[in-house]
Formats: C-alpha cells, sequence, structure tokens
C-alpha cells in the first residue's frame, strides 16, 4: 500500500495546488502511472493547527469516508464540510418553496 498525505491550511490553498498549479498537468497524465481505483482514494479532514495526522488516522478516517460518505469527519473536493471554527453561513430561504 501506499500513502500520501500532506497538510494544508485551507481546503482553498490545496486545490489551488492540485487543479491550478504546476502540478496540474501531473494530475491529468496519472493514469499513465497508477491503476484506477474502483473506490475512494482520497480523504480530506480538519485538524487542529500545530498537530500532525498519524498514518492510523488517515486510514481510519478514509475508512470512515468509504463507509459512511462525506461528513464533518471525513470528506471530498466534491463536498467539503467547513473548519469547525467557521462561523456559520447564514440560511437566505426567502426564496423556498413553501411546504
Amino acid at each position: 500500500m501506499i500513502l500520501n498525505m500532506s497538510v494544508w491550511e485551507s481546503i482553498e490553498s490545496l486545490a489551488d495546488y492540485v487543479y491550478r498549479s504546476a502540478h496540474t498537468p501531473f494530475l491529468r497524465r496519472r493514469g499513465e502511472w497508477f491503476e484506477r481505483l474502483g473506490e475512494v482514494y482520497l480523504a480530506l479532514w480538519w485538524i487542529r493547527a500545530g498537530t500532525l495526522p498519524t498514518i492510523e488516522e488517515a486510514l481510519a478516517r478514509l475508512d470512515h469516508l468509504r463507509t459512511f460518505g462525506p461528513s464533518p469527519e471525513a470528506f471530498s473536493f466534491r463536498q467539503p464540510f467547513p473548519h469547525p471554527g467557521a462561523p456559520a453561513i447564514p440560511v437566505d430561504d426567502r426564496n423556498a418553496c413553501p411546504v
């Protein structure tokens, strides 16, 4: 098994690196070097500043994402969850359909 881990300050800074940097052409060619996996292989989660995740934690978060889908515990770029300390965004339901 190969495990790749990195720590970033925000989802936006990670997305900028992955999708809008010199890394992007290599990402597009990953099919030349890696087999296509039939299951989730990337898990994102928030950690406290100054801490580092362990391999065991990474594997547990990946398993959680595979088993339960995206949640604050483990998520993906497609369905990110805000940092636990982030202010809540108010919901504007003025245009919602009445029940």
